[in-house]
């Protein structure tokens, strides 16, 4: 079962990607880890890939794929994977598809879990993390007990930058331009599979139970 996860920032593909990998028994592949992983391992793409993100460039589209094809070789992703945070554009799903047919493979699923602008803009700009231990609520969602205050440790609470309205907004005008036409890419290869991402984490997650059987 290889599944790749769609979606805008905030609409909770991560979490539905770990709770798939969770009852599947399938790796929850993202390419943080991945780049992390290599990194910390001193593997000759993690060296690659270091030299990129310590001048602060992206990875180029080559070396991310590289990498990623590399960890679909591990015994792990035997019985399928879910693939998170990569693709997030054409060119780099037109390699993917590339690189796994000459594999001998395919992806079986792009499941795009479909939230509103504006739901999500709400959902960042509530988020609050803790400045002492890093835990993180919602002011609506997932409210502390004290206002302000850590649950877990008593520290206090912030807004960070990247949950802030201007950079949420900013963050969904780069997916719209760069990442949503991979809805209409995936659809195109009849793998596409929409789910509804304003219902509560477990419906949204029997839905996709639904969907994959």
């Amino acid at each position: 079962m290889k599944i790749v996860m769609l979606g805008a920032p905030g609409a909770g593909k991560g979490t539905q990607a770990k709770k798939i990998a969770e009852k599947y028994g399938v790796p929850h592949i993202s390419t943080g880890d991945i780049f992390r992983a290599n990194i910390k391992n001193n593997t000759e793409l993690g060296k690659k890939a270091k030299e990129f993100m310590d001048q602060g460039l992206l990875v180029p589209d080559e070396l991310t794929l590289d990498l990623i094809m590399d960890r679909f070789k591990q015994d792990d992703c035997k019985n399928g994977y879910v693939l998170d945070g990569f693709p997030r554009t054409i060119p780099q799903a037109e390699a993917l598809t590339k690189a796994l047919t000459e594999a001998g493979e395919k992806l079986d699923y792009a499941i795009n879990v479909e939230v509103p602008d504006e739901n999500i803009v709400t959902r960042m700009s509530g988020r609050r993390a803790c400045i002492a231990c890093g835990g993180t609520y919602h002011i609506v969602f997932n409210p502390t007990k004290q206002e302000g205050v850590c649950d877990a440790c008593g520290g206090g609470l912030v807004l960070r930058d990247d949950d802030k309205p201007e950079t949420v907004a900013k963050r969904l005008t780069v997916y719209h331009d760069q990442t949503s036409p991979l809805i209409a890419y995936y659809k195109g290869q009849g793998i596409l599979k929409d789910v509804d991402g304003t219902k509560d984490v477990a419906e949204v997650f029997n839905d996709i139970v639904g969907i994959l059987g």
